[in-house]
């Protein structure tokens, strides 16, 4: 094997594992489990635009990561028989990249573009014509030579998505006709789609097992999935393949994820409020470089879980851990 052929072999495995993780993604809406009111109401803009010959309005989707915003993309383009771009906002370097883009697309195409908060500002200014009036402004050249000419572009559905909706500038939020926020799966919606996936990978499951894995998923249907994966994997070489609640508990403790799906890093922030800023408030910060984690990290990934559970609260001057908190890490409450 020569040096060109090790530098092939990540991007092989990479392949593999996006081919087995777009394999669990639903193709349609009626596949699509939960978010019941974003699906009720795109299937009726996506009905009407049909009827009308037009393309969907743009879309901003938001909400915690891993509920399905790409997944959903797709199937609205899949909806409207039209073909998907994807990219995202940090790959959008510089104005040619997205002119290469929408000059790419064929009428009524879908561009996603996800974590669009990050889009660079100079690509993002013109982003705005072509999402008004479906034309490109572009300068050609430099100095006293440069000029500049407009292209027209086919008429297309640009959806976002993003983490940080309050991110957006307002122009670009403003220029979304649709906005749809994705909130967290209850325990029975994450129980159909462990279910579902499980069939798709061709393991043997029970209710209580996949009961079992959606409740410590933390509302995210792409937890569960991963969860799915590592528990089947336990499976396989403690049992006989088969996933059964005994199977999964063993296999989650394993993981260190407790019965309401904190993980260590969970009870790192909560255990730190608590023990190192007598419960808090702490500013988020500060929090951050006590426990080594990116400040975004923890608003984007771990805080939305952590406020819902009602572990954690925000106030003006920083995040105070609640007495459910204590309670579940087995310590005394000494508050007001």
């Amino acid at each position: 094997m020569d040096e060109n052929d090790n530098l092939l072999i990540p991007n092989l495995q990479n392949e593999t594992e996006e081919i087995q993780e777009i394999s669990l993604r639903p193709k349609t809406l009626n596949e699509y489990i939960g978010q019941t009111k974003v699906k009720e109401n795109m299937k009726v803009y996506i009905e009407a635009a049909k009827k009308r010959g037009e393309p969907l309005d743009h879309i901003l989707l938001y909400g915690p990561p891993g509920l399905g915003k790409t997944t959903l993309a797709s199937i609205i383009s899949t909806e409207m028989n039209t073909n998907i771009r994807i990219t995202s906002g940090p790959a959008i370097e510089k104005p040619g990249d997205l002119a290469a883009l929408l000059t790419n697309l064929s009428p009524n195409d879908v561009l996603f573009i996800d974590e669009i908060h990050r889009l660079n500002r100079s690509v993002e200014e013109i982003l705005y014509p072509a999402l008004e009036d479906y034309n490109l402004d572009i300068i050609i050249g430099k100095g006293p030579s440069a000029r500049s000419i407009r292209l027209d572009l086919p008429k297309f559905t640009l959806i976002g998505a993003t983490t940080r909706a309050g991110s957006l500038t307002t122009p670009l939020r403003d220029r979304f006709g649709i906005m749809h926020r994705l909130e967290l799966y209850n325990p029975d919606e994450l129980n159909t789609i462990v279910s579902r996936s499980a069939k798709i990978l061709g393991v043997e499951i029970d209710n209580k097992g996949s009961a079992e894995i959606a409740r410590r998923s933390r509302g995210t249907p792409r937890i569960a999935n991963r969860l799915l994966k590592r528990v089947r994997d336990y499976a396989a070489v403690l049992g006989d393949g088969r996933i059964t609640e005994e199977i999964a508990k063993i296999a989650l403790e394993k993981l260190e994820i407790d019965e309401l799906g904190l993980d260590n890093i969970d009870r790192k922030i909560l255990r730190t409020i608590i023990q190192s800023y007598s419960g808090g408030p702490v500013g988020i910060e500060t929090l951050a470089s006590t426990i080594g984690e990116e400040t975004e990290t923890i608003e984007d990934v771990y805080e939305p879980y952590l406020l819902q559970m009602g572990f954690l609260s925000r106030t003006p001057r920083g995040r105070i851990a609640t007495p459910n908190a204590y309670a579940h890490l087995g310590l005394e409450y000494r508050g007001e």
